[in-house]
């Protein structure tokens, strides 16, 4: 998940502080996938919906503005996400302020498209060309966030499995065919699993997968317990993954590694990652973008 750093008011002390919030694009995203009440919802409410999405601190929840504290940060960003959104018309409101916003039934053309939906040839100007490459990568964040969404209505055991299967994807053990296991279960000792790198198993490397169905962080205390696992083990070199991501003090934890080395995985990497090596997503189309043979027709004189 990308994220933003705002200056706040601490509305207890008065003091400036840092705060780290998702950015008005992944709110604007997360608001696309909420189920919505037919009858709509006011702001009011879409913000605490939105909170519990992004399992907010209560210290995010409550931070202000520098503008003597008077306006919430997290409600002030929702808006902003609220306005791109009535722009593109993705959004209604007919009522006057404090009424509930409604999405509308469809997204406008060349607007977060999916690959189901189809743009007839009178809908791309002949003398402006579509922007192939800007529209294949809002199919992948859409893509990127629905299979997000997936995974966290899954079991933590099909999560490792899923994890292992995208290790083995991205070539780690590709040398054998018994290449990993899962290992995760009580004892495990915060191994989830495990990949063999060479066909004799010396080189080994060891996962931990994090289902998380929350915006919760991976703590430092995490990385340092998998540290202590692999070191029981006697391996050097181990990976985890989650749904979510990892604190600023974490990636600090497993960037001072050196033996084990820690590599780690967030939530928006681990579904590019399945997207690239075709993990859990299969294709539905395939279009060849053509021009003119400038070699055919050179005139031989």
């Amino acid at each position: 998940m990308e994220t933003t750093t705002r200056k706040a008011t601490n509305p207890d002390t008065g003091e400036e502080e840092q705060i780290e919030f998702p950015t008005v694009e992944e709110i604007r995203q997360v608001i696309l996938i909420l189920e919505h009440p037919s009858e709509g919802i006011i702001v009011k409410e879409l913000v605490k919906e939105l909170a519990n999405y992004f399992n907010l601190s209560d210290e995010q929840k409550a931070a202000r503005m520098n503008d003597e504290g008077k306006s919430n940060i997290f409600y002030h960003m929702v808006m902003s996400a609220i306005n791109v959104l009535k722009k593109r018309g993705i959004v209604e409101q007919p009522g006057r302020n404090r009424t509930p916003y409604f999405l509308v039934e469809e997204d406008p053309p060349d607007e977060d498209l999916t690959p189901d939906e189809d743009v007839s040839p009178e809908d791309v100007p002949t003398d402006d060309p579509p922007d192939i490459e800007n529209i294949n990568q809002r199919i992948r964040k859409k893509l990127a966030l629905d299979l997000l969404e997936e995974i966290k209505r899954k079991s933590p055991s099909f999560f490792e499995k899923l994890v292992l299967d995208l290790l083995l994807k991205m070539g780690y053990g590709e040398s054998r065919e018994d290449a990993g296991e899962v290992t995760g279960g009580p004892g495990d000792g915060g191994i989830d699993g495990i990949i063999y790198q060479d066909k004799l198993g010396l080189e080994v490397v060891g996962f931990q997968a994090k289902l998380r169905t929350t915006g919760n962080r991976i703590s430092p205390s995490v990385i340092n317990e998998f540290v202590g696992a692999l070191r029981l083990k006697g391996l050097n070199k181990g990976v985890i993954i989650t749904t979510t991501g990892f604190s600023r003090n974490a990636r600090i934890s497993a960037e001072g590694s050196d033996n084990p080395k820690i590599a780690l995985i967030d939530g928006e990497r681990l579904a590019q990652l399945m997207i690239d090596h075709n993990v859990g997503v299969s294709t539905v189309d395939t279009y060849e973008i053509k021009r003119v043979d400038s070699d055919y027709f050179d005139e031989i004189t």
